[in-house]
């Protein structure tokens, strides 16, 4: 869903996640500079914008955090949201920063064409420290309420759900009324990076190994208090069950407002 995407920085990001799938994809081939991210060139930006069919609604970061600390220097994401407004093009964008709620951000974003989803893998400031080199989640969850009590079409992102760093209780006490989840998926870089319990991992699919659907249904049955919940879904079978009886909008696993 969504296919469209387009990074304001590429070949790296300063969040540098230890459960990062791009960083898994890209390290290797030695292309991954988090200290360094390349800053994309907003003439050529605007230059794709303009073959962009209007109602496009475009994911701003598909390997990259298109709001990372950079953003403050270069302004990059900024520049390209007044242009996406300009063009009447549709954004979606997802993140790992409690950036996008400052004013300066807000006073530009559309309310017709902003789509904004706020990830957050753990409830603890402390655990978000040590794997994640992004805005602490009391941050981001901060960020989501702002943006909820403005009347934005905002999610919290549960992402990678990973279970073991979430306390429920202050998850389900986050004022939003949505939140879309994605389970985390491991490969060998993933394992090398990140210190967890890999056990349940016992389905595999697409090079990368998966929970078993029980064990997801069981995780999100403590997930409460949310008006409406989303599944994002690789494994295919599972896909198709969490549209049939969990997605709230069930052409839409994103689950945009439209």
């Amino acid at each position: 869903m969504y296919s469209t995407r387009l990074d304001t920085y590429g070949c790296g990001c300063s969040h540098d996640c230890s459960y990062c799938y791009a960083k898994s994809l890209l390290d290797f081939r030695k292309l991954w500079n988090p200290q360094e991210p390349k800053v994309a060139n907003l003439m050529a930006i605007e230059n794709k914008l303009k073959k962009i069919e209007p109602g496009t609604i475009l994911r701003l970061g598909g390997m990259t955090d298109c709001m990372q600390p950079c953003e403050l220097k270069y302004r990059n994401t900024y520049k390209t949201i007044q242009l996406l407004n300009k063009y009447k093009i549709g954004y979606l964008i997802v993140t790992k920063s409690s950036l996008i709620a400052k004013d300066e951000y807000i006073n530009i974003l559309d309310r017709d064409l902003a789509y904004i989803q706020i990830s957050i893998t753990s409830t603890s400031d402390e655990i978000s420290k040590k794997y994640e080199k992004s805005s602490v989640a009391s941050q981001r969850i901060k960020a989501v309420e702002k943006l909820q009590k403005l009347g934005f079409d905002v999610q919290l992102r549960l992402s990678p759900f990973i279970e073991e760093w979430i306390d429920y209780q202050k998850l389900n006490e986050i004022k939003c009324d949505k939140i879309i989840v994605e389970f985390l998926r491991v490969n060998t870089f993933i394992k090398r990076w990140l210190d967890i319990d890999y056990s349940k991992f016992t389905l595999k699919q697409s090079n990368y190994y998966h929970l078993p659907l029980e064990e997801k249904i069981r995780m999100i049955s403590n997930i409460k208090n949310f008006k409406e919940m989303s599944i994002c879904e690789d494994v295919t079978e599972h896909y198709n069950f969490w549209k049939e009886h969990i997605n709230y909008n069930k052409n839409d696993c994103c689950n945009l407002k439209k």
